[in-house]
């Protein structure tokens, strides 16, 4: 069989050594965990600044293409219960050269998410270990390469490899931390709704649109409009796909990974709506929508600066969370293309008392560490939409595929009005990817110009399914 047309059965997967630990809750915290970060505490700010008022309806729209995609995520997951996602259902109904490019995809994703949210964490810690005298530095230049400046940070570094330990400690303990710091962030978000909607003026929404509705360029190479800025609100919705990655460890596939998916969702579209209305209502957009900590200005700016000191603190300790959940994710898929034969096959293996993937979860770690540790946050954050879309586009077009060629298939979970809901979440995916920068879309052309020579030159001739044992 040609190698573009090899498709790995469709079958609950064997046992592997990694542990079933984890519940619904588990799940649900998992998927909050991976969404609420970086993307509300900060960016939305910088939507605001792109959308005005109609932020809301971008948190709106990207959360309306993110629920489609849940959805085909939420069936496929519960009838493929194995690790690697978006990966793993591509192979199951496109091929292994659509598996490949997903998941090269998805290795870009998740690396970049890390990577990111660490480089900002590290902004967060050394502003807070300033204040106790502690002087760690965020960048420690060293030279360039190539005319491009080479720098490290120890905190971002610090962090990536602290919660990598916690994950290989065990899944279920790592999911007990995260869930405590779930419930704090959820905290802290609810605390700027008490504070703001007090000084809600339904007046401040006035003009809704003043950057029009769609996604209009600008002189600078930014985009205005609430199109353009639903592409960036976009990055604060996904990480659900995360919880898709657990599948192995979930004590029942068929019922949990559903909650899991839709219900971190719905949990985090209505939250989101509530605090970019409330901002909005509370001050006018154009005083926040240039802060890197929009939501601590506001709350700060009512009067209340010891509740944005705890916010601030919140943000420092739980967006850590997000690391746990990509982290997570990528060492999984990392395991399960090497158990494919795609990557070596010796990183698949499970160690034999702590039940989790202890060398490549160290090697994931070490990636995402020379990206956090190199280069700056700008450089890396742009990329993670791209990586993503590809993937949701993937999941919506494997769902239609499995449900003309293998209707009978058991369906624990079936998504609601499939032949509606996948085609227009792929029409939403690829407008948002429209919407993004030209170099955004450039940088990943060059990314999937290296996988693919990857793939070709090693992954078809060592996959499982060209080698069987």
């Amino acid at each position: 069989m040609a190698f573009w047309n090899r498709l790995k059965p469709i079958e609950a997967p064997g046992h592997h050594g990694l542990k079933r630990t984890l519940s619904w809750p588990h799940l649900v915290a998992l998927g909050v965990g991976a969404i609420v970060g970086a993307g509300i505490y900060a960016l939305i700010g910088q939507g605001a600044g792109q959308a005005g008022p109609g932020i809301v309806f971008s948190f709106g729209i990207a959360g309306l293409i993110c629920a489609g995609a849940a959805l085909c995520y939420a069936e496929l997951a519960t009838m493929m219960p194995a690790s690697g996602s978006a990966y793993t259902y591509t192979y199951s109904s496109l091929g292994e050269l659509a598996a490949w490019i997903v998941g090269w995809a998805l290795i870009l994703e998740y690396s970049v998410v890390v990577s990111a949210v660490a480089v900002g964490w590290s902004g967060y810690a050394s502003g807070l270990l300033q204040g106790f005298g502690i002087d760690i530095p965020q960048l420690l230049p060293f030279g360039e390469m190539f005319g491009h400046p080479l720098h490290f940070n120890p905190l971002a570094v610090f962090i990536i490899f602290a919660v990598a330990g916690l994950l290989i400690l065990g899944t279920r303990e790592s999911a007990f931390v995260n869930t405590i710091l779930v419930v704090l962030k959820i905290a802290a978000l609810i605390l700027f709704l008490v504070i703001a909607l007090p000084h809600f003026d339904i007046a401040r929404f006035e003009p809704f649109a003043p950057f029009g509705w769609g996604s209009a360029p600008q002189a600078d190479g930014n985009n205005l409009g609430i199109m353009a800025a639903a592409a960036v609100m976009f990055f604060a919705f996904y990480g659900f796909d995360a919880v898709s990655t657990a599948a192995e460890e979930t004590k029942n596939p068929g019922r949990d990974l559903a909650i899991g998916i839709i219900g971190s969702m719905l949990i985090c579209t209505l939250l989101y709506m509530a605090i970019a209305a409330a901002a909005v209502g509370a001050m006018d957009f154009r005083v926040f929508s240039a802060s890197g900590e929009p939501i601590a200005l506001i709350v700060r700016t009512l009067g209340q600066p010891e509740a944005a000191a705890i916010i601030g603190g919140v943000a420092s300790i739980a967006i850590p969370t997000v690391i746990l959940a990509f982290l997570y994710g990528q060492s999984r898929i990392f395991l399960v293309m090497a158990r494919d034969g795609l990557l070596p096959r010796s990183w698949s293996r499970v160690h034999s008392k702590l039940g989790t993937p202890v060398m490549m979860t160290l090697f994931t770690a070490l990636v995402c560490s020379a990206l956090a540790g190199l280069l700056t946050l700008g450089e890396i954050a742009s990329l993670a939409n791209a990586g993503t879309l590809a993937a949701f586009i993937a999941v919506s077009v494997a769902l239609m595929v499995l449900r003309r060629r293998d209707p009978a298939r058991e369906r624990p979970f079936r998504a609601p009005f499939a032949w509606v809901v996948a085609p227009l979440t792929i029409v939403g995916c690829l407008y948002l990817f429209a919407s993004l920068s030209p170099d955004t879309m450039r940088y990943f052309a060059v990314w999937m110009a290296i996988g693919v020579p990857v793939y070709l030159l090693w992954g078809a001739h060592q996959s499982a399914l060209a080698k069987p044992a």
